[in-house]
Formats: C-alpha cells, structure tokens, sequence
C-alpha cells in the first residue's frame, strides 16, 4: 500500500467519526476520520502506510454496526475535465424534465 488513507464504506448513516476511530486505533494510530454524513462511506488516514495495510487487511469484510465494512486504499481525487462545461457555458450538465 502506498498512502496512509483508507476509504471505508457500506457504513451504517449514525456511524460518528468517534466510533471510526475507536474501531480503527485498535490496528494503529489514526491521524484523522472523515464520515461522509448521509452518504454511508468515509475516510481514515492512519500515521502509515503499513499501519493502514494492517487496518485493511484485518476490518475489510469485517461486521461493524450490522454491516459488512468494504475497506480499500483511498483513491487521489479526479484530476482534469472536473472544471467547467468544455466551451459548453457553464454546468457542462444539462437537466431535462419528464411532462
């Protein structure tokens, strides 16, 4: 594994940040926990890389509050083609509605 931060996801919506880490300290020291409210995944950064491996390898399929945890290296953020609409005016997302 190559960076410290985990995605953790398939959370339950009243998993709290505080509960992350408790679950993850127990396989390293964590540095921060980042819950995405209402959306059921998140993001803990442990101290390493090899901490967050040891955290990987031992809570991905794991049961935590009635769920199957998926936990995998975190992803950088997209680069490139996230701005603007491309020369199309703004949103680059048009909505249509349905009469």
């Amino acid at each position: 594994m190559q960076g410290s931060k985990l995605y953790v996801g398939n959370l339950s919506y009243s998993v709290t940040n505080e509960q992350m880490e408790e679950l993850f300290n127990s396989h390293g020291e964590v540095r921060q926990v980042n819950i995405i409210e209402g959306r059921g995944f998140g993001f803990v950064e442990m101290s390493n890389p090899a901490e967050a491996e040891k955290a990987k390898e031992a809570l991905d399929g794991s049961d935590f509050e009635g769920r199957t945890l998926r936990v995998d290296e975190a992803r950088p953020p997209r680069s490139g083609g996230g701005g603007g609409g491309g020369g199309r005016g703004g949103g680059g997302r048009r909505e249509y509605r349905r009469y």
